[in-house]
């Protein structure tokens, strides 16, 4: 198996929870566990951009979302934003990866200092003392000086800062198809297979010309 088997995947307040669902749904297909940790603006802005309303109890959440993506029962596991005790909140139990899609300015800020008030951000906490992988995607438009400074501070500590900015020369036909290019921009990060964009020269034509 390409990449690594268990994955945190957050989800907080900023706008792309679409990004955030279509990357878990792709680990599940992938046959990843996923531990799944989403803030309340996380909820409240997917609420608003799609049709899925999440239940409030982790327990729900966890059996909603593996429903929802087809998971087996323990692929996905839900945690509360102050549940200490779970795998993502230790270095000896956190999976080797984390993403953030979306990541909102505030969480970059709150992972750029240090500050572990939740679940979210100490798990990231975390994968930086542990120098595990962690990626995060923010979508935002402009960035002010602050966090460009926070995005340069992590990715000086070995971040991968990935913003939810979506190319063309795939010849997107869809929404969905933005949403794809994001995803398949993780997944490559996180070396798991995906056929979803054609990596850069794959599909090259060479001109008569």
């Amino acid at each position: 198996m390409n990449g690594p088997e268990r994955i945190t995947l957050a989800m907080t307040g900023a706008s792309g929870a679409q990004y955030g669902l279509r990357l878990l749904d792709c680990l599940i297909q992938e046959d990843r566990e996923v531990h799944f940790l989403i803030s309340k603006a996380a909820q409240l802005v997917m609420a608003t951009e799609t049709d899925v309303v999440l239940p409030a109890k982790p327990q729900a959440m966890q059996a909603f979302l593996s429903e929802y993506t087809g998971a087996a029962a323990g692929q996905i596991r839900v945690f509360a934003k102050e549940d200490w005790m779970a795998p993502p909140a230790s270095g000896s139990g956190a999976p080797t990866a984390m993403v953030v899609v979306p990541c909102s300015t505030g969480t970059l800020s709150a992972i750029a200092s240090g500050a572990c008030n939740n679940l979210i951000e100490r798990a990231a906490d975390v994968a930086l003392k542990e120098r595990r992988q962690l990626i995060l995607v923010p979508r935002e438009a402009p960035y002010s000086s602050i966090h460009l400074e926070n995005m340069l501070k992590l990715s000086n500590l070995g971040v991968t800062i990935l913003p939810a900015s979506p190319g063309f020369y795939h010849q997107p036909q869809t929404i969905d198809d933005l949403v794809d290019f994001v995803v398949a921009r993780i997944l490559n990060l996180l070396n798991i297979p995906q056929d979803m964009l054609p990596r850069w020269g794959e599909h090259h034509i060479v001109s008569d010309e």
